[in-house]
């Protein structure tokens, strides 16, 4: 039986750099023995089919390819569908009345706990705000991300260090919920 699976990948062709080609990501994937490959939008999503159930391992296996292919490291969140189907469904805020582009979740490789967060005074930044969830932090930010300067905030190195990291807008988050149900 296999799984569908989200693969999220940190910091790829944004301003030129760091270029993964969507087609050659998709290449590499079904090279890694994974099936019914697709990815979404140029920043890093795609979406695939595995008889594992290791999404850490899944994840350290791309990086290592990845890394082998492009010639530099990229870290990667390996999530399945339901796992992003329950990060959907506990959203805090609500995501119908929203624009996509009003409402992220930043994805982190383990656990967070909310005293790393504590120094933080959030009601400076209001009206935007933040929660976090299993694995993942929700912003909204009324403005979007680009003006937002709570998410600047949350991602000083002091807050984020030692984390894997990577953000994903509304609109992206419920596509691969979509992609990934079995």
């Amino acid at each position: 039986m296999s799984t569908r699976y989200a693969a999220l990948l940190r910091g790829v062709n944004v301003s030129g750099r760091r270029r993964v080609p969507m087609v050659e990501l998709r290449t590499l994937l079904a090279e890694l023995g994974h099936g019914d490959v697709a990815t979404y939008l140029q920043s890093g999503n795609a979406v695939f089919s595995s008889a594992s159930g290791d999404e850490g391992a899944l994840a350290a296996e791309l990086e290592r390819a990845i890394e082998a292919r492009f010639g530099f490291p990229v870290d990667c969140l390996v999530r399945p569908g339901a796992y992003l189907a329950a990060v959907a469904d506990a959203c805090p805020f609500p995501a119908a009345e929203l624009e996509g582009k009003q409402l992220h979740v930043t994805f982190f490789d383990r656990p967070v706990d909310a005293a790393r967060f504590a120094g933080l005074d959030a009601a400076a930044y209001r009206p935007e705000s933040f929660r976090l969830g299993e694995r993942v932090l929700y912003l909204y930010a009324p403005d979007g991300l680009g003006r937002s300067k709570l998410a600047d905030a949350l991602g000083r190195p002091a807050l984020t260090r030692g984390l894997v990291a990577t953000s994903r807008n509304w609109n992206t988050v419920a596509e691969l919920v979509e992609m990934t149900r079995d």
